[in-house]
């Protein structure tokens, strides 16, 4: 999903309901105001509900042999 500020999406379930959801991970949430009609992220997909959880910015983490993922540490 190429939209402003999305860094992932995954599955998960309603807090409240416990129906399936889209989650769509931003790295912070915009006011729908403030963000163009191209970004928003949608209400639904395919009539699943989505939800959007603001999780900061994404970093790769070093392995635990302290070596960067992806380049001779543990995946």
């Amino acid at each position: 999903m190429k939209l402003a500020n999305v860094t992932g999406v995954g599955i998960g379930r309603d807090e409240h309901s416990g129906a399936d959801v889209i989650v769509v991970f931003v790295s912070r949430k915009v006011p729908p105001d403030r963000l163009p009609a191209d970004d928003m992220v949608p209400k639904e997909l395919d009539g699943v509900p989505v939800r959007v959880l603001a999780i900061g910015d994404v970093r790769a983490q070093d392995g635990p042999s302290g070596e960067p993922r992806g380049r001779g540490g543990l995946a």
